[in-house]
């Protein structure tokens, strides 16, 4: 910027255009603000372009292609590779943002193109033009993909969920480096599409944060689709031949996996390198998310009032869009009430349904669904807890919805508060099951309150019925 060159100037400036930036930045305007969102790529972001959307878009046809298999009288729906890719290509609209920056112009918020970085307080550059926001800056940069420093991992050109959600071609052979939701949900997917899927996985089960049942239940789905689930095994190096050649993964104990791409779903990065967060005074936490107190606003920034906020999957508190989402509507209200001079409404903006009442789908088949705390967790907590668990089939739904309706339900009670505090679903359609189980531990509904809510019959609910019956009710 030369020395007469003015600053943009804005109510507030929102770093990162993703979900969570388009909320936060949505709220504050709708208080009255002029707001700016900087973006260095597509608008809409992971979320839309290269995570949540495509790879729901991708699963959905193998899930109602086996949904119409499993129904008596039904000839069943047979899956079409290049159907499923054109519509994941429809979802993600080409990788064409047109019509996420439409509706930043039609509601009248400012785009940014370029990388934003903090340079002081309420001071920002983006990609060398000065930008200063008079109330506030939202930092909503998010994570990006783990790559870990395994010998020649970085020069195999491994896939990330990027190239997985986005590629046009289905590799003959894929290997699949980790355990976790995205692993197992693009493994399913391009076992479905035709590839010979293998997952290398070092902890000893997959979906290691969920119910451990529900990890045994996915490992043996994605057997039955006869992907090669490797546990307890660990990556010593990899190569890869040529340019565009085959892949091999080196295992410990000297066995060896072949494959024609490898995707690697190890974790998340936070997205916060150069971004300037410790040259105004913020912290970072040791994994390098941005630290926030209650409100989401970062710990150690300067000034005489609050002007920096962190919401999403950078500031690290719960890794889910939803949830990234809700921090940010809840932000963008606080400094419209604070722009307006007006006392903040806490409930409205202190976000506190965290990781005890954060709600998570594997849309595998069978589905994951589940809210709150593990048993696991729970008892780490030192809570005295009751756990009830149930087989799916015992709610006459069940069986309407697939013959022979395999799954399982389990919810953790905490016994002295007499209040859910934990829910887990596994099986056909269960997504749908886990809101109620979300409203009754952030709503703290006691157990004998939530015995009058009746669920309609005969619906796969009812399991909400017997799984209280079961408790004792």
């Amino acid at each position: 910027m030369s020395e007469h060159e003015q600053p943009l100037e804005f109510d507030v400036v929102v770093v990162g255009a993703g979900p969570v930036g388009e909320n936060a930045a949505d709220r504050a305007h709708k208080a009255g603000l002029t707001v700016a969102i900087v973006e260095k790529h597509l608008v809409g972001g992971e979320c839309s372009f290269y995570a949540c959307s495509p790879s729901k878009a991708l699963l959905r046809p193998v899930h109602a292609t086996r949904a119409s298999q499993r129904v008596q009288g039904s000839e069943g729906a047979h899956l079409d590779p290049k159907g499923v890719l054109a519509r994941r290509d429809a979802w993600i609209n080409h990788l064409d943002d047109s019509g996420q920056v439409g509706w930043l112009d039609h509601v009248g918020i400012t785009l940014l193109r370029g990388e934003g970085r903090l340079t002081g307080e309420l001071a920002l550059e983006v990609d060398g033009r000065a930008v200063r926001a008079r109330k506030a800056v939202v930092l909503a940069t998010g994570t990006a993909p783990t790559v870990p420093p395994i010998p020649g991992l970085q020069g195999a050109r491994p896939w990330t969920n990027r190239e997985a959600t986005t590629s046009r071609r289905i590799p003959k052979r894929l290997a699949v480096l980790g355990g976790g939701v995205v692993a197992c949900e693009l493994a399913q997917v391009y076992a479905a599409l035709g590839s010979t899927v293998t997952i290398i996985e070092q902890a000893p089960g997959l979906l290691g944060r969920h119910e451990e049942f529900a990890g045994t239940a996915v490992k043996e789905a994605l057997e039955r689709d006869g992907v090669d689930v490797r546990v307890d095994t660990a990556a010593e190096s990899v190569s890869r031949l040529g340019p565009s050649g085959e892949v091999t993964v080196h295992l410990e104990g000297g066995a060896k996996v072949v494959a024609d791409e490898l995707l690697v779903a190890v974790g998340r990065t936070p997205a916060t390198k150069d971004l300037g967060v410790e040259a105004v005074g913020g912290k970072l936490t040791d994994a390098g998310y941005v630290a926030v107190n209650a409100r989401m606003e970062v710990e150690g920034a300067g000034g005489d009032t609050p002007w920096l906020y962190a919401v999403g999957d950078v500031n690290g508190i719960a890794l889910l869009t939803h949830m990234g989402k809700y921090q940010a509507r809840a932000c963008g209200d606080l400094i419209g009430a604070r722009a307006a001079g007006r006392e903040p409404d806490a409930d409205r903006t202190t976000p506190w349904a965290d990781d005890l009442g954060a709600p998570q789908v594997v849309f595998t088949d069978p589905e994951v669904a589940a809210a709150g705390l593990t048993e696991a967790e729970a008892r780490e907590r030192g809570l005295r807890i009751r756990v009830v668990d149930l087989p799916m089939d015992s709610a006459a739904g069940s069986g309407l919805q697939a013959e022979g309706y395999q799954g399982q339900a389990r919810i953790v009670v905490d016994e002295d508060a007499g209040v859910l505090v934990g829910a887990t679903f596994v099986g056909q359609d269960v997504a749908e099951l886990v809101h109620a189980g979300t409203v009754a531990i952030v709503g703290k509904v006691p157990l004998t309150t939530l015995w009058h809510a009746v669920p309609s019959y005969p619906t796969m609910s009812e399991i909400w019925l017997r799984l209280l019956e079961e408790y004792g009710l």
